[in-house]
């Protein structure tokens, strides 16, 4: 038999509505408390129906897991609402990095600023090796050596510059590999175009450098940057230029 004071203190010391057993009424706040909370972070209630868990999340984890912790379908109103009015914070944020940019494309035609943003798909994927770290120096290295080749061999001379660091090498390497695979499928891409672009990679990322601050501020803007830039449009004219170079 349980003792009235071991169910009280079960209970949180409670009193139990009239004519309904202690145990019973804390069992029951059990239940709606674990059914209410967030299974993301198992802390806050939840208040937003999530398509992608097929529960209500927290509004928290909402905002700052979406398409980071949580792989949100395109259709989630969340998700659709967030990319038509984004939170203050975050235009502020894409205008910054716009603005941090634009000195260093300025100059690109169209053609040029698709080889750029295809050039940085590839530094996008790149994994180091082991427990190396790609740093804005690495970018650089690799875009301006890369840019050196293409713009050696525009004047009829075969010649492969190397970049210092073993991360760059590879990663120069890798976006040699990318165009070859491109003029494969077809597409005309003449040396000293894909040269430009690399020069502006290499601007960016020295000019990031002479900021000061963290080692890789040049990879994370252009990491949120790309990520805005593979959003859907919400309208056909709103669509951003395709990163595919055409014939």
């Amino acid at each position: 038999m349980i003792r009235r004071s071991a169910v009280s203190q079960l209970a949180g010391n409670r009193t139990p509505a009239a004519g309904i057993p202690a145990v019973v009424a804390w069992s029951a706040d059990v239940c709606e408390a674990h059914t209410m909370s967030c299974p993301s972070c198992g802390r806050r209630k939840g208040r937003r129906d999530c398509p992608a868990l097929r529960a209500s999340i927290c509004t928290i984890c909402c905002g700052t897991k979406r398409l980071v912790e949580i792989q949100c379908p395109e259709t989630c109103p969340h998700l659709v609402s967030a990319r038509e009015h984004p939170a203050a914070v975050v235009k502020r944020q894409q205008e910054q990095d716009v603005a941090a940019l634009l000195p260093s494309i300025r100059h690109l035609t169209e053609r040029q600023q698709q080889l750029f943003f295809l050039a940085h798909s590839v530094i996008a994927r790149f994994k180091p090796e082991g427990f190396t770290r790609l740093l804005d120096d690495d970018v650089a290295q690799a875009a301006g050596a890369a840019a050196a080749t293409l713009e050696t061999a525009s004047r009829g001379v075969l010649y492969e510059h190397t970049p210092a660091s073993l991360p760059a090498q590879r990663l120069a390497r890798d976006i040699a590999a990318m165009l070859n695979e491109v003029r494969s499928q077809g597409a005309r891409i003449y040396d000293g175009e894909i040269a430009i672009a690399l020069r502006a990679i290499e601007l960016g990322a020295r000019e990031a450098q002479k900021q000061g601050g963290s080692d890789t501020a040049y990879l994370t803007l252009m990491a949120r940057l790309l990520h805005l830039r593979s959003q859907p449009a919400a309208d056909e004219s709103a669509k951003p230029s395709s990163s595919l170079i055409l014939p």
